[in-house]
């Protein structure tokens, strides 16, 4: 159904590349899997489960380049609350509907949406996740205890606030040495894997030099599960699927925005483009196959996808290499990677957040000051203090406000007289002769809901007496919505009942259909139609009879008329 190029022209070097960088956010991707699983009201070996599976699916049938997927901290809140109003297996079950929801949205190009969401929107969100991430690491950077994890990022500030008198010396000096080699090696050893070498050398200094003074991913977690995942069907009925759909639609939601959202920030940090629906039909699938093995729902992890692409990813490889290492990791090396220091993972996960916060483009949006701005930091306060769910959805609401406000603005009706027409615009607006049987205006911008109430006064309110014929110049507009072709209908209908006749001229093909359908291209007659201006005054001095206009001084010869003919004449010869 989708063609895959992402593997095309791959060396041995790319794999080579793509190898350190799964090891790296593999690596990464064990405590967090663990932690979020925990934080979900299940096991951790669950999460462990979840990344290995949903991130080797993603990687070989996503449609972006180094989206690394698995359980994220922004599915806490809702898993953990299926979990408590519906168990652990239902929750298995809601997650296979959510799959199948994510391919639905897939096949019917859902995905494409994500190219409608504003800049904004987009950095006020990846900056507050940055946010999120950097201070998420505060408890591991001084070691601090008695931590409880809190929904709320507030929350979590006065837990490490409170706790902050159990800050641990051994874990700033682990974490200020990961921090160094991150900064120092690039500059000397530039191809040696610096977020890998940050992990072993705090990892050997724990352990031999003062061993048991700072927590571990074993100390944290309990250790790593070396048992295989063993294969399970949920007991799937009607029943299950009727009342699990809500939970459901809100993992599917929650679980496409932030897979798109994340490979929109790995296409800003590298340059490549991620196919929408593919990564929809991806991360659908992910989520079907994964509760088979008791994997919790997933999507695309912003932080892990960021470092993916910092530790030198070059195709989805490494995306295939992390789920290796995570598997090898849980069969054979769970207890050496069990030593690592999580004050070591604190720095790497810092630097990233700093790297993906796009600090330089968040400081030149808010600097404009204007509705953008707004959106910005309302998407980022919210991201920060609140989550995704609520975030995304009023940042886009406020930008789509600030958009029809911006575009409503655009509409203008301009009042033309007739005896100084140039393709229907005035020249000279002092000395025109106005035909009050004839009343003439050029409509410029779209017809849609935001303007179309504007349109109708604006317009009614230009018309101080009553004319015989209403010409309307509409090359300028673009389009027009159900609300537009209403207001355009009552107006266009009340003219007609007071023995009016309207004339629509250079109106374009789509509008003109939007017309069509509606019917109101019949209530206006297929001859008041034209396709020049010209020809419409032309058609307008032959219904109000000009010979007998008893608002001229020469009703034999009409001054409009032959302002008109005199000024076609010129505009004729000035054209060839």
């Amino acid at each position: 159904m989708f063609k895959d190029d992402r593997f095309r022209g791959i060396t041995t070097s790319d794999l080579r590349k793509d190898l350190i960088a799964g090891i790296t956010v593999g690596v990464v991707a064990i405590p967090l899997g663990m932690a979020f699983a925990i934080a979900s009201g299940v096991s951790p070996e669950y999460g462990i489960y979840t990344t290995i599976i949903a991130g080797l699916i993603v990687a070989l049938l996503g449609g972006s380049h180094f989206q690394i997927a698995g359980p994220t901290g922004a599915f806490i809140p809702i898993l953990l609350a299926v979990v408590l109003q519906y168990g652990y297996e239902d929750l298995l079950i809601a997650g296979m509907l959510a799959g199948v929801m994510l391919i639905i949205m897939s096949i019917f190009k859902f995905g494409s949406l994500i190219t409608y969401i504003p800049r904004s929107v987009t950095i006020g969100f990846t900056s507050g996740i940055a946010v999120i991430i950097f201070s998420g690491q505060l408890e591991n950077l001084f070691g601090l205890e008695n931590i409880e994890k809190k929904q709320y990022f507030h929350e979590n500030m006065l837990e490490i606030i409170g706790n902050f008198h159990t800050v641990n010396m051994y874990s700033i000096i682990v974490a200020i040495i990961g921090l160094l080699i991150i900064i120092f090696i690039p500059r000397f050893f530039p191809r040696v894997p610096v977020l890998l070498v940050a992990l072993i050398i705090p990892a050997l200094l724990s352990v031999l030099v003062f061993p048991g003074k700072v927590a571990t991913i074993g100390s944290a977690f309990g250790g790593i599960s070396q048992s295989l995942p063993g294969f399970q069907l949920p007991n799937i009925t009607v029943d299950k699927l009727l009342y699990l759909w809500q939970p459901a639609f809100a993992i599917a939601m929650l679980g496409g925005i932030e897979s798109l959202l994340s490979a929109v920030v790995a296409d800003g940090m590298t340059g490549k483009q991620h196919k929408s629906n593919k990564e929809l039909f991806g991360q659908g699938l992910a989520n079907i196959v994964t509760p088979f093995f008791g994997g919790i729902p997933a999507t695309g992890a912003i932080a892990r996808t960021a470092t993916n692409i910092k530790s030198g990813a070059v195709s989805p490889f490494s995306g295939i290499f992390q789920s290796i290492f995570v598997l090898l990791t849980l069969m054979l090396f769970a207890p050496y990677a069990s030593h690592i220091p999580l004050a070591s993972m604190a720095p790497i996960l810092m630097v990233v957040a700093f790297n993906m916060s796009e600090y330089k483009s968040f400081a030149s949006i808010l600097k404009l000051r204007t509705s953008d701005s707004l959106v910005l930091i309302t998407t980022f306060l919210l991201t920060i203090f609140v989550n995704l769910t609520i975030a995304v959805p009023i940042g886009l609401l406020l930008a789509m406000v600030s958009f029809v406000r911006r575009i409503s603005g655009v509409l203008e009706v301009e009042n033309i007289k007739p005896d100084r027409f140039t393709n229907g615009e005035i020249k000279n607006e002092k000395t025109a002769y106005s035909c009050p049987k004839i009343a003439s205006f050029t409509i410029h911008g779209p017809l849609f809901f935001g303007a179309a109430d504007r349109f109708e006064s604006t317009l009614s309110r230009s018309i101080h007496k009553r004319p015989t014929v209403l010409i309307l110049k509409m090359r300028h507009v673009s389009m027009i919505d159900v609300t537009g072709e209403a207001n355009l209908s009552t107006f266009v209908k009340n003219f007609i009942k007071k023995k009016g006749t309207v004339l629509i001229t250079e109106l374009h093909e789509e509008p003109l259909e939007m017309l069509k359908r509606s019917g109101l291209y019949d209530i206006i007659g297929s001859n008041h139609f034209f396709s020049d201006t010209t020809d419409a005054i032309n058609y307008a001095l032959q219904l109000i009879d000009v010979k007998k206009c008893p608002y001229c001084d020469k009703r034999t010869d009409c001054r409009v008329f032959k302002k008109v003919e005199n000024s076609l004449t010129e505009e004729t010869q000035a054209h060839h």
